[in-house]
């Protein structure tokens, strides 16, 4: 009980943010470890405590389904499930003091795909084109990265999907936020039956969660997403300092 307002404070920020730009684990994943949990644990709990959100979005976009590049929708969710749980299970094996040793990578990484932008695949696709064989893989390996960290899984997705899909983003914007919800959501039942997630830490954190989610999206329509994208991109930056300095 003595974690539950700052855990119930970064579930309100994270669902904010992941309802606006994206990147709520840059807060929820740190405040877990602060308050004490493992790296493997925190990582593991705050995908949990986030995940409604992402479905709830999802389902609000329902109507707005499509494939990517006429690529069967489901095929790409069968893909991203098996994904979301590999990445999940080579969490669980993946020993305590290792990840500690990668997460401040991962995190550099996601912080580079948010300076990168939304339009980062526009740039990529000036000196990239890819096919539908070589699509579905990218897709699967990023599927394996989002059930294992997935910082920034929505923006990269994004990125590759406009290397083959001139769509414009907003279109993108509904098969993106099923397919994420597809990978988080396998590798929370993954996570679930492992018994690694801290519960009472998880709840505290998602019901705060579910409520940015809601009020952020309202009130993200009065602010410029200039200003929205480089909170991000500051909030994730000092994030990634911070690991850096802790680890090495």
């Amino acid at each position: 009980m003595q974690h539950f307002v700052p855990l119930a404070l970064a579930g309100l920020l994270a669902g904010t943010m992941n309802a606006v730009a994206g990147g709520g684990s840059f807060v929820s994943f740190p405040v877990m470890v602060l308050v004490g949990l493992p790296p493997i644990a925190a990582n593991a709990t705050s995908t949990v405590a986030l995940f409604p959100g992402t479905l709830a979005s999802a389902w609000a976009y329902r109507d707005d389904l499509r494939g990517i590049a006429g690529i069967s929708l489901k095929l790409l969710l069968a893909i991203s499930v098996a994904g979301g749980m590999i990445g999940a299970t080579l969490l669980l094996i993946t020993p305590g003091g290792a990840f500690d040793l990668v997460i401040p990578w991962l995190l550099l990484l996601a912080t580079l795909t948010f300076l990168g932008g939304r339009h980062l695949g526009d740039r990529l696709r000036r000196y990239v084109r890819i096919g539908r064989p070589a699509f579905l893989i990218i897709q699967f390996v990023l599927s394996i990265y989002g059930g294992y960290f997935g910082g920034a899984i929505g923006l990269m997705m994004m990125a590759v999907w406009t290397l083959i899909d001139t769509s414009s983003l907003s279109v993108m914007a509904a098969p993106r936020t099923l397919l994420v919800s597809a990978a988080n959501g396998s590798a929370v039942l993954c996570f679930a039956v492992a018994s690694v997630v801290r519960w009472p830490e998880m709840v505290a954190m998602m019901v705060s969660a579910i409520a940015g989610g809601y009020y952020g999206a309202r009130f993200a329509r009065h602010l410029p997403p200039t200003v929205l994208r480089w909170f991000v991109v500051a909030l994730s930056a000092t994030v990634t300092i911070v690991f850096f300095l802790r680890r090495y």
